[in-house]
């Protein structure tokens, strides 16, 4: 809940402000807005660190394909400048700053602007980190922004930088691809992690569940709700795309766009496919732990079980009373504690036969 309320303040502060008023509604930064260029054609390529947003507007109408990448959304005022240089509608603006968005696609003719939920696996900590990125497709740029700085789509980078491959020979809307496919294929090595931790709980349920166990299965089930929500949305997003009738997508990419559009379905199998294992893990570490205390119950039945008689007969020679013959004769502690045995090993071969033992 204390997340809730969290995310609840920062959605107050909107309350009361025209549609499309920009407010990052994000955790509060400090660091600087990072921002980054790369320019290229065919033939060559130009990369650069912009010291502030103006540097960006040259790269508009450029005939060349530029990708803009600016870390860090914190800073409403290079968001704002931006959006006024390249048109941007006041919505788009208010999306692009508050991070809780729900993966979408919206055309708006001269430009198409994409959300969608970048995730890494964390081993350190065994946990999924995730990060919103938002894309704005134009004619002939890219501009993506993003939460925090570091990201993966480190490769396309280098190969826009060596010009391998045939992204150097597409337009931007193949560079949007090229983004958010790194994305999606960055979903199976997450997967690919929770698999193992999956598979490494299993054994531990079946062989010894613990309470912490238990904990672990709670944390692969929210881990599998992060999963769910980014790709479930995602694969609209791509749907969309496939069969959006924009000018600005050509028919060879939207090839390489229902590829993706592909991997996204076999990732939402491999989630609701983990969803179920680890539900049924859930139920397997309850049945043993029943079975487990059903076990500790029959071990003190039995006990008490065989007690009962011989408490029985304690209790009758504890009474004391002056008239009861056994007292004097001279075998009789003998005799009851050969009773008593003779019980206990009688009731034990009973319980053995009835295989309660």
């Amino acid at each position: 809940m204390k997340g809730l309320n969290k995310f609840t303040r920062k959605r107050g502060k909107k309350i009361g402000l025209p549609p499309g008023t920009p407010i990052y509604t994000g955790e509060k930064k400090e660091e600087k807005v990072k921002i980054s260029i790369i320019d290229y054609t065919k033939d060559q390529v130009q990369e650069m660190e912009a010291k502030n947003i103006e540097e960006c507007f040259p790269f508009k109408d450029s005939p060349s394909v530029t990708w803009i990448n600016i870390d860090g959304i914190h800073q409403v005022d290079i968001i704002e400048k931006i959006g006024k240089h390249f048109e941007l509608h006041p919505l788009i603006l208010e999306d692009i700053v508050h991070p809780q968005q729900r993966p979408k696609m919206e055309d708006f003719e001269h430009y198409i602007f994409i959300v969608f939920k970048m995730l890494q696996y964390d081993g350190k900590e065994n946990l999924i980190k995730m990060e919103q990125v938002s894309l704005i497709m134009g004619k002939n740029y890219v501009i993506s922004f993003q939460e925090m700085s570091g990201d993966i789509f480190e490769p396309i980078r280098n190969r826009i930088r060596s010009g391998k491959g045939r992204i150097r020979k597409m337009s931007s809307d193949y560079l949007a691809y090229a983004l958010m496919d790194t994305v999606v294929d960055n979903y199976f090595i997450v997967l690919e992690n929770q698999g193992e931790r999956i598979e490494e709980l299993e054994d531990k349920v079946v062989i010894d569940p613990k309470p912490e166990t238990l904990q672990e299965i709670h944390r692969l089930k929210r881990d599998m709700i992060i999963l769910r929500k980014s790709v479930w949305p995602l694969r609209e997003v791509i749907n969309g795309l496939e069969r959006a009738e924009s000018s600005l997508i050509h028919k060879g990419t939207q090839r390489f766009i229902r590829d993706v559009y592909d991997h996204s379905i076999q990732i939402i199998d491999t989630v609701e496919t983990y969803r179920d294992l680890l539900s049924g893990m859930h139920d397997m570490y309850l049945s043993s732990i029943s079975n487990r205390m059903n076990d500790i119950m029959k071990v003190l039945t039995i006990i008490a079980t065989i007690f009962i008689p011989l408490t029985f007969i304690a209790g009758i020679y504890g009474m004391n009373f002056k008239f009861m013959p056994e007292l004097e004769w001279r075998w009789a502690y003998f005799v009851v504690w050969g009773l008593i045995v003779g019980i206990v090993i009688s009731m034990l071969i009973f319980f053995k036969r009835k295989k309660w033992l």
